[in-house]
């Protein structure tokens, strides 16, 4: 029961987790505008996303426009959409795997297979938050050290985007989920109970019971 009980919350997490690695994906809210200048008042924000630009005007209209060219990206938003994309398409494979070996499932019968089919989704989980965590990680790098570098104007400087944050969130609940289903490991045996039978009692030759049947 208890590492039954492990499959499932780790499946849950890792589940939420994959989710919001594509909503992390199709988010246009990875660089916003940094409103550092004295007046607060602006007429537009820019959103800088994997797939689209966009902006906000004061008025609350929204234009966006497509990325043409994947080349003209910079490396780190070129690094974010391949990553991302492996990042998904390994959270739903992981899905399938841990489906496959989960205990309420009759899709393989030896119990020790099923721990180890559950364990390999749980790892391949683990690869998919890694895989996310990278252009996370570098393109906030990038974001901080354009904000403090004196030689980029104000009106390039960008601030970390919502997605960053859903994507950080995402990459915590793909490593504890996966985590969970490397430690959802059932005890050795092929049941959790055991059986044992006591021996049956002989009679002796004239039809009574040996005596030492009852020492």
């Amino acid at each position: 029961m208890v590492s039954a009980g492990l499959e499932i919350l780790g499946l849950s997490l890792c589940v939420i987790g994959s989710l919001l690695v594509m909503v992390a994906c199709g988010l246009p809210m990875w660089k916003v505008t940094a409103f550092i200048e004295a007046n607060i008042v602006v007429a537009q924000t820019i959103w800088d996303g994997l797939w689209m630009s966009c902006v906000v005007q004061s008025t609350g209209q929204m234009q966006c426009k497509v990325h043409d060219s994947v080349l003209a990206l910079s490396h780190d938003l070129q690094a974010a959409r391949a990553l991302t994309i492996i990042s998904s398409v390994m959270g739903v494979l992981g899905l399938m795997v841990v489906i496959a070996g989960a205990q309420c499932t009759n899709c393989i019968r030896a119990e020790y297979v099923k721990a180890r089919v559950v364990n390999a989704g749980g790892i391949i989980y683990i690869i998919s938050g890694l895989f996310v965590l990278v252009p996370l990680c570098w393109m906030a790098n990038n974001i901080i050290s354009d904000f403090y570098n004196p030689q980029v104007p104000a009106s390039k400087k960008r601030e970390i985007g919502a997605a960053l944050y859903i994507g950080w969130a995402a990459t915590a609940l793909l490593l504890i989920g996966g985590a969970l289903l490397c430690c959802s490991c059932p005890s050795s045996g092929n049941s959790g109970y055991s059986v044992k039978y006591a021996p049956t009692k002989r009679a002796s030759q004239n039809g009574d019971y040996d005596k030492r049947n009852y020492v």
